[in-house]
């Protein structure tokens, strides 16, 4: 099975190509959002795409903002999708509210891993948060927390800020709305997950502004690609536990000999075809 990595669609304006979606403006109002194969790891776009991934991503997201967010307002139109699409654009395309993007990323953990796990080991902080002392990799939080990041574009790396640094970008009252509808909605659905035998270690999540100043959730939500999805039954603290997400390929690109600047290697068909598998995986568990 073939991924879609770079299509072309000339029936619309590409407004932006990110690192995993493609933007197309419909009119002055709306946006088509494409959910490509694409997969990057450490800010680098692959050149292999991971077949099936964009639908899998676009069928999480919108199960998440129907049931976790269905109470606040998010960019995903409840509309048919323009005639004459491709068929390969369908199953991955929403139709989408045109937003101003805020500048930040809404970063929530639960866990202590990733880039969270090594400024704690450096500082005993994450985002400028001060922890408690004695946590090992991997271990619950004893409340989930709030950690922001820049929004890198795409080749460039994302860097972690502390919730000042979002008051200064974005002002106190908006900064406030942020971080309290991340933190409720990654509360909400990590007790939906966990259910299903899912743990959701952490996610990001983006925010954008209509003409007259709403907040609104945009981009995707809750996915494998915005968050670590780890299984319950193969949790440990101490080590980084087996997941549902791409850290797997993280992982493989961290025995390579790789400065993690593009251009990005490329992925064992074994490598390729495990990754399909987690995210199979995930979106059976989360949707049934």
């Amino acid at each position: 099975m073939e991924g879609l990595h770079t299509p072309e669609l000339d029936q619309f304006e590409l407004v932006h190509r990110g690192k995993v979606r493609d933007v197309y403006a419909v009119d002055d109002q709306r946006l088509l959002i494409v959910a490509t194969d694409r997969l990057s790891a450490y800010d680098v776009i692959l050149p292999d795409p991971i077949p099936g991934k964009g639908e899998m991503l676009t069928g999480i997201s919108n199960f998440w903002f129907k049931t976790v967010a269905a109470d606040i307002r998010h960019h995903v139109l409840d509309e048919p999708l323009p005639e004459g699409l491709p068929q390969g654009f369908h199953g991955r395309s929403v139709l989408a509210r045109r937003l101003k993007p805020l500048p930040v990323e809404a970063i929530v953990r639960g866990y202590i891993i990733g880039s969270g796990w090594r400024d704690y080991q450096r500082t005993g902080q994450i985002c400028g948060i001060d922890l408690p002392d004695g946590l090992q990799q991997a271990q619950q939080l004893p409340e989930p927390i709030f950690t922001p990041s820049t929004k890198a574009q795409v080749g460039d790396h994302d860097e972690n800020v502390s919730f000042h640094a979002v008051v200064s970008a974005i002002g106190q009252p908006l900064a406030d709305r942020v971080r309290d509808i991340a933190l409720d909605i990654y509360a909400r659905a990590a007790e939906f997950a966990r259910a299903r035998g899912i743990i959701i270690a952490d996610t990001k999540m983006e925010f954008g502004l209509d003409a007259d100043g709403e907040l609104y959730l945009i981009d995707e939500l809750l996915t494998p690609d915005s968050s670590r999805f780890w299984p319950v039954d193969q949790y440990r603290v101490g080590i980084s536990p087996p997941s549902f997400d791409k850290q797997y390929v993280r992982d493989y690109l961290d025995t390579l000999d790789w400065n993690k600047t593009a251009p990005g290697p490329t992925l064992p068909t074994t490598v390729i075809n495990n990754t399909v598998d987690k995210y199979r995986e995930a979106y059976r568990r989360l949707m049934g």
